[in-house]
């Protein structure tokens, strides 16, 4: 099969959804199908476009079998006007990379933002082609629960767009199962339209290796116990907290930790750690996906951190995975379906969200327990290997794809029928 995949992210950024979607394109290629990519021009998380895309509104790229058209895009950081007219910027424009695109058997379509469901719409209608729109987020519930956005005539919108991105998608594709649920009793998408593609990992580019001794002594963190946050550093993950629970183990000379990501939270999580005057917390810039697995290898054990916020009771956030897969044990602040998953891996420890004492509590027991560490950490392995092989998951996908598009009879006529209805 064809697939063409419409993003506003896509690496070499960096964060959840670039990631996946990195992932998915290159396994659907290793299965000897055709991947196209509609992209923006980098700049997320940093809200810059990379110097070597500026001054192009249109880019055609070729990368790891993979063609990328790439679009220009209006760049922030944060939130408010600045990322609307990111967003609207590149649904207008990434129409041009659309028609650049050989034709798909399916369009996949990425939201947030949901305003990409324009384009998908359009481009669907005029060449006949079904567009599968993944879930990734809950929007606007997401933006409401963090405070982001009030109720009113903007919430009335997202709403409205939202239940019709539904209603013409010709299936909607949720990442957990919580947002699965979530589609089926709140948002009356009828199950029989919807599909289920988890995060994964690709366990063999993801594995226990060796310490990179010359990368953490660069870091200065020889003889110390590395507590790794590795991802996006947003306003979902409540980080301040990690801060106050790093205040809390000042004591505790050999425990550092090590944030490796950038984000819009980024500059005032710095400025709270001088504040506090934290000489056990180091902030690096990201890295791409082929060097992190150094990084990997210096950390004693994961960190993952997510608000205590019903939206997030559904989350799995895809930086467990990776660090799953390269033998670390996690400790998880937070609750829902990811502090379960690794419950049920028995790959960690699990801590409630927000609170700096708890966290503060958890950690000494287990970096002094070396054996324990060990244990956790191959548990995850394992999990990840019998359950969240990218393989595995993707092959699972394009069957129950084939068979529900066969259903449905997603042929042009039954397209057009299908267009008809809503």
């Amino acid at each position: 099969m064809k697939f063409l995949i419409l993003t506003l992210y896509f690496p070499p950024e960096i964060g959840a959804a670039p990631t996946r979607l990195g992932a998915m394109a290159r396994e659907l290629t290793r299965m000897g199908h055709s991947v196209e990519i509609v992209t923006g021009m980098p700049n997320y998380p940093r809200g810059k476009i990379s110097p070597e895309y500026r001054g192009s509104i249109y880019r055609r790229e070729s990368r790891e079998e993979l063609v990328i058209h790439r679009l220009w895009v209006y760049p922030t950081l944060g939130s408010g006007i600045g990322r609307m007219l990111n967003y609207l910027s590149f649904s207008l424009l990434s129409l041009y990379g659309l028609f650049r695109a050989a034709k798909p058997s399916f369009l996949f379509v990425e939201s947030p933002p949901p305003t990409l469901s324009w384009p998908a719409y359009i481009y669907s209608r005029l060449l006949r082609v079904p567009f599968i729109l993944n879930v990734a987020d809950l929007w606007p519930d997401t933006l409401i629960d963090m405070g982001l956005l009030k109720k009113g005539i903007a919430h009335t919108l997202l709403l409205w767009l939202e239940r019709w991105s539904y209603r013409q998608a010709a299936f909607v594709n949720a990442i957990t199962e919580g947002v699965r649920e979530t589609l089926i009793r709140s948002k009356r998408v009828p199950p029989e339209r919807i599909l289920f593609l988890p995060n994964g990992v690709d366990t063999e580019r993801h594995r226990p290796s060796l310490p990179d001794a010359h990368l953490k002594s660069s870091l200065g963190l020889m003889g110390k116990k590395v507590i790794l946050y590795s991802g996006t550093l947003g306003r979902a993950h409540g980080l301040e907290h990690v801060l106050s629970a790093a205040k809390l183990l000042q004591n505790e000379r050999d425990i550092h930790f090590l944030f490796l990501g950038d984000g819009s939270e980024r500059p005032a999580l710095e400025q709270l750690r001088n504040e506090m005057a934290l000489t056990n917390v180091t902030f690096r810039d990201a890295v791409p996906i082929e060097q992190l697995g150094s990084y990997h290898s210096i950390a004693d054990c994961g960190l993952v951190s997510l608000r205590n916020l019903p939206i997030f009771e559904g989350a799995r956030p895809s930086k467990i995975f990776p660090l799953l897969a390269a033998g670390k044990p996690l400790i998880y602040c937070g609750s829902g379906e990811g502090a379960r998953l690794i419950q049920a891996a028995n790959a960690g420890v699990i801590v409630p969200g927000e609170n700096p004492e708890a966290l503060a509590g958890a950690i000494p027991p287990l970096l002094r327990d070396q054996d324990l560490v060990k244990r956790l950490g191959a548990n995850g392995r394992t999990f990840v290997k019998e359950h969240h092989e990218w393989r595995t998951l993707i092959a699972g996908w394009i069957s129950k794809l084939h068979s529900d598009a066969s259903d449905l009879s997603l042929t042009r006529k039954g397209l057009e029928a299908h267009a008809l209805k809503q």
